[in-house]
């Protein structure tokens, strides 16, 4: 899959697939990304958890998407896991990072979007995350909990929230579970 976004500041962003080539330049995005929340001089959890979940039986290639800056540099990065609600497969989101001096200029905003029809397209029925209450309601987000979905940590109710995608019904409620690299933080 690729889309060329081109909205504000984010004129011919390419969103694609990630390929093995780009597997060390999506270490830097995630690392400079988190840095400012890792703790000083530590590598930013992110980064070894992207590198986990490629090597999961959860890893879904097709939900790893790179946004790419007109001279072929990935500036950001967003990679969905499959995980599951009570044995019926979903996607957990994250992490999902773009370079500090490309924020504010859509690029997650086009992984999100690209990630989210991605998930739709391949039949899941929904993609859950952990994050911002006030910044994934716009890609309609809702909390889980009003799905009957279940954090695997009861603490993280009120910033756990999923996405309903075409193939949702009803029938999917429980707890979910992300693949294990996310168990093991």
């Amino acid at each position: 899959m690729e889309i060329t976004w081109s909205v504000g500041e984010s004129r011919g962003v390419l969103i694609r697939r990630e390929v093995p080539a780009d597997v060390d330049r999506i270490d830097d995005v995630h690392r400079h990304a988190f840095a400012d929340v890792a703790p000083s001089g530590s590598e930013p959890v992110e980064v070894g958890l992207v590198r986990a979940l490629r090597a999961d039986r959860g890893w879904v290639p097709a939900l790893s998407l790179v946004a790419e800056a007109p001279d072929g540099h990935p500036i950001g990065h967003v990679i969905g896991t499959e995980g599951a609600v009570d044995g019926i497969a979903a996607i957990g989101l994250g992490p999902i990072g773009v370079l500090p001096q490309h924020q504010g200029r859509h690029v997650g905003h086009a992984l999100m979007h690209a990630v989210l029809a991605a998930a739709d397209a391949l039949d899941y029925p929904v993609v859950v995350l952990l994050g911002h209450t006030d910044y994934y309601p716009r890609f309609g987000f809702v909390p889980a909990s009003t799905l009957g979905i279940s954090p695997p940590d009861p603490a993280w109710r009120e910033h756990f929230q999923a996405r309903p995608l075409a193939m949702y019904r009803p029938e999917v409620r429980g707890t979910f579970r992300y693949a294990a690299p996310f168990e093991a933080l």
